[in-house]
């Protein structure tokens, strides 16, 4: 008997079909939404609109979601985080080996993300300058609490040999010790907090002033300005949301990367969308840009209808937003750090691809070309598409990642049969909700 038909007894058993549970409570986003609009507050009431506040901002986003987590989730008993309380935690003397190699693995990774952030020289220019300085403060402390932290976390972990130590064994020459999977999923883990997180730490002032600089007569000054001030505070959210998921991947809190994604194509498929690779940029070759003007060029002049396209585009942006919110703690490219079935998640399987494409191509109109050319209209129009071909790769890569996973499986099926999304496409395509198949993952 397949999965899907275990699935779907199950759920007829129940007298119903019941969304999976998700891995992350709805009141952790809440949390941290409260958090930050605190932090907006207070920042615009003493015009503290500076990369120090920016800072600041982000711990008062974190902080509520780290109290809900451990004091309303109680996710620190949960069977995923790899934590055993129901026994006595171990002896110093039975983990002091194991905990040692461990800093040693983890110390050499850090080192040697430290190397490339020397060597790549992107992150010695522009916004890049504050995420170094930012990381450079942290990292003797982040030296310093390892020690007692990793000491701690071994007494309790059910099986504390992780790819750290088999890194730490690796590099002492123990290789009878190292379990290689462990050890390349570690570092696979790292490659996506060491590159992500410097872009993210990147951006937070930027965003950040974008929404202080403001004043509250250019606010509703007209609809435009309000679109764009309200699209710049959930840009904000999603930037904060993101950068707290990035930095805190900690067992106690199961907010830990479970496993990055295996497969080239899709790193590829999400590094090219960020930079330095990105191919969507100023002149890039996917950039769609070219000779034509926004939405506010073409409806200038008619107020309704400008207030209405900035509302949409605001809906949009708010929907990529909560799709990052929903994360609580665990966002980040290219991990599994537990499914969410709540939230714009219970609807599509890609909030965020769906409404940033849908909001790129409404708020950029490439079929309407400045020059009014026939050439800038098509050139425009396919490399757009191109683009949301990008996200819709992306989506297949994710998929095929998290498929390994029997809860991401049950959650597939249910959205195949329940969600609107996914069943409109498969009206649009024609085909009926079916088992996923091993290898074979559609995306939205």
């Amino acid at each position: 008997m397949n999965a899907h038909s275990d699935i779907e007894r199950a759920a007829d058993a129940a007298g119903g079909d019941p969304r999976p549970v998700s891995a992350v409570s709805t009141g952790v986003g809440l949390a941290g939404l409260a958090g930050l609009f605190a932090a907006v507050i207070v920042g615009r009431m003493i015009g503290a609109n500076g990369p120090l506040s920016a800072t600041l901002a982000l711990v008062a986003c974190a902080l509520p979601m780290m109290v809900w987590t451990v004091v309303v989730d109680k996710t620190w008993k949960h069977a995923s985080t790899g934590l055993d309380w129901s026994n006595p935690p171990r002896s110093h003397d039975a983990c002091r080996e194991i905990s040692i190699t461990k800093l040693a693995g983890l110390w050499a990774t850090w080192a040697i993300i430290g190397a490339l952030y020397c060597i790549c020289r992107w992150y010695w220019d522009g916004q890049y300058l504050f995420a170094m300085r930012m990381i450079a403060l942290a990292a003797p402390a982040m030296f310093i609490v390892s020690i007692p932290y990793i000491f701690w976390i071994d007494r309790r972990l059910k099986q504390p040999k992780d790819g750290a130590y088999s890194f730490g064994k690796w590099l002492m020459g123990d290789h009878d010790e190292v379990d290689r999977e462990k050890m390349i999923g570690h570092l696979r883990n790292w490659a996506v907090k060491g590159f992500f997180t410097a872009f993210m730490i990147s951006i937070v002032p930027g965003n950040w002033f974008d929404v202080l600089h403001w004043s509250n007569a250019e606010i509703v000054s007209n609809p435009i300005a309000m679109a764009f001030f309200l699209i710049n505070i959930l840009f904000l959210i999603d930037v904060a949301f993101a950068t707290v998921g990035y930095v805190l991947t900690m067992r106690p809190l199961d907010s830990h990367i479970r496993s990055s994604n295996p497969y080239a194509q899709g790193w590829i498929a999400a590094l090219i969308c960020y930079p330095p690779f990105i191919l969507m940029g100023s002149g890039g070759p996917l950039d769609y840009q070219g000779n034509n003007d926004a939405w506010t060029f073409w409806f200038e002049g008619q107020p309704v209808v400008l207030a209405i396209w900035g509302g949409l585009l605001v809906l949009l942006t708010a929907i990529y937003a909560w799709a990052t919110v929903a994360f609580g703690l665990r966002f980040s490219n290219l991990t599994h750090r537990g499914i969410m079935t709540h939230g714009p998640y219970r609807w599509t399987r890609h909030p965020a691809y769906l409404a940033k494409n849908t909001f790129w191509w409404l708020a950029a109109m490439p079929f309407l070309p400045m020059s009014g050319s026939t050439v800038d209209l098509i050139r425009n129009t396919a490399i757009i598409a191109a683009v949301s071909g990008v996200y819709y790769w992306r989506a297949k890569t994710e998929e095929k990642h998290l498929m390994a996973d029997p809860a991401y499986q049950q959650y597939w099926h249910w959205m195949e049969r329940n969600a609107p999304v996914p069943r409109f496409f498969a009206w649009a395509t024609r085909r009926s909700a079916r088992p996923m198949q091993a290898g074979i993952v559609p995306a939205e």
